[in-house]
């Protein structure tokens, strides 16, 4: 059997530990009944609903891996995820395979899950939707299903699927973890998370993204409740933290910056005393919120930097952060850092470098079918996520660049090279550039600088309509500027930090 300990609250609704483990036990039977058995992939396109921690609970006891798909995608994004990890089944939200249709892959068994009413309430879904051919209805499909009577397998994470600098995601897909490995990874969830028995947990970030993924799963199984969130609502989460006396937390600086945005008398309205740890990561932190966070809060703000592949490589406290504003802290415990430049060799503490990492004891990974993307990203069994930063010499980290370009908004990886290659299939374009520059509430937002053809004219809000059909909307830039003749390289690439840098200059970043 498998072992819950956390009621999980979603809207109105309260399902008791015992009703998910129940549940879980179910779905893993049906799925071993399709032959689902250890390192199979098992997808899950659902925004934040019970049933999904029940469906990732079910796969993990068959040794399967769970696949959390980010329901943003595009149905021909969605099409490659579940091609790529060769999914054995689907989990949908009705809605969702309703918007999919034909471009679901043939092979995998699809399960359709109802929409919760506090998801279509959150999310504007109506209630009469069709039917996709050949899903069947979780319900139908559960009172079919035996429970799982058989061993809890080693269980691997959730194979996470990462943007690439391709347009195409890469899924991470870690090892099952020997009991030392996973020793290890529960000492370090329990720093960073502040993951302990009992606690009181609030999940307002999507579970299709790694960090609230792990966080979530791991909560589930010790805590005394997760309450979700749909989608992240400042007024709600502070709502949510009083009626249930939440006391631990994993956010995105922009949610911060949105509870921070609250009006004063709406702050005093919500009893927060309970809270005692709050971990944020994702995306850079200004330092002037994180202070006004913990002098709202006290000093429960804790944070650490790291990726999907590599895990939680730093951590800060409340306390390391005031003393040092910027820094994401320093080495987590079996963490070692190196500091590399173009030429693979260690810079001394205050210069900036590519940053490497490896901890002790952290199952490895692979990319899913692309096993040299994976070497590429290790020097000498260190690993990189592609950023650039720094040590002083008390060694605390301070991050100031991205080497391959990637934007974090709002706490959402984004890759520049699938956009331009979108803008440069429009009529009119002779080139472009897509940067992140400094935006106060996502803490990052996308620029197209476009430049276009001869006799040419584009219009911002043009473009935009353009590129809505072709990208899932957080792809699409913000701002625009169409300018001629862009900064170039000697090989007639353009100079895109000569672009980029001015906006970050402005706002004291070391790059």
């Amino acid at each position: 059997m498998i072992s819950l300990s956390a009621d999980i609250v979603s809207g109105d609704r309260r399902v008791p530990a015992a009703a998910t483990a129940a549940r879980a036990q179910r779905i893993a039977g049906g799925l071993q009944a399709l032959g689902v058995g250890p390192g199979d992939c098992v997808a899950i396109l659902m925004r934040n609903d019970p049933d999904f921690l029940a469906a990732t609970y079910g796969t993990m006891l068959l040794g399967a891996y769970a696949v959390p798909v980010n329901w943003h995608f595009r149905p021909e994004e969605i099409a490659y995820v579940l091609r790529d990890c060769g999914a054995r089944a689907v989990f949908a939200h009705a809605d969702l395979l309703a918007t999919l249709g034909a471009a679901i892959p043939p092979g995998p068994a699809v399960v359709s899950v109802p929409v919760p009413p506090e998801v279509g309430e959150a999310y504007g879904i109506a209630d009469d939707l069709p039917e996709l051919p050949g899903a069947v209805a979780l319900e139908a499909w559960l009172a079919g299903c035996a429970p799982y009577d058989g061993p809890a397998l080693p269980p691997p994470q959730s194979m996470i699927y990462t943007s690439g600098t391709t347009g195409y995601p890469k899924g991470v897909r870690r090892r099952a973890p020997t009991a030392y490995e996973a020793e290890t990874t529960g000492r370090l969830r329990a720093l960073v998370y502040g993951l302990k028995p009992g606690i009181r947990a609030v999940l307002p970030g999507p579970l299709y993204h790694s960090a609230p993924n792990s966080y979530g799963v791991a909560a589930g199984r010790l805590g005394a409740l997760v309450a979700m969130m749909p989608r992240f609502d400042p007024e709600g989460f502070l709502a949510l933290v009083e009626a249930h006396r939440i006391d631990t937390a994993f956010m995105v600086p922009t949610m911060l910056i949105r509870l921070l945005k609250l009006p004063e008398e709406v702050r005093r309205r919500y009893d927060v005393s309970s809270i005692r740890h709050v971990c944020h990561a994702a995306a850079p932190c200004p330092a002037e919120v994180k202070r006004a966070m913990i002098e709202w809060w006290g000093p429960v703000i804790h944070e650490f930097y790291g990726g999907t592949e590599t895990g939680p490589v730093t951590y800060c406290t409340s306390e390391q952060a005031l003393a040092r504003p910027g820094t994401v802290g320093r080495a987590s415990p079996g963490c070692s850092l190196r500091f590399l430049d173009d030429d693979d060799r260690e810079v001394p503490d205050g210069q900036p470098g590519e940053i490497y990492s490896r901890i002790d004891g952290y199952p490895d990974f692979t990319y899913q079918n692309d096993p040299d993307k994976r070497r590429a990203v290790e020097r000498d069994g260190f690993l990189t996520c592609g950023d650039i930063g720094w040590r002083d010499p008390d060694g605390y980290v301070f991050l100031c660049d991205r080497k391959r370009d990637m934007v974090i908004s709002g706490g959402v990886n984004i890759y520049p090279a699938e956009i331009e290659a979108v803008l440069h299939g429009l009529p009119g374009v002779q080139d472009c550039a897509v940067f992140g520059i400094p935006d106060p509430e996502f803490g990052e937002a996308l620029m197209a600088v476009v430049e276009p053809q001869p006799g040419a004219v584009l219009e911002p809000e043009a473009l935009r309509a353009a590129m809505l059909p072709q990208l899932a909307g957080y792809k699409v830039p913000r701002h625009f500027e169409i300018r001629t003749g862009l900064p170039r390289e000697d090989s007639g690439k353009i100079f895109k930090r000569r672009l980029r840098d001015p906006y970050w200059e402005a706002e004291g970043r070391r790059i």
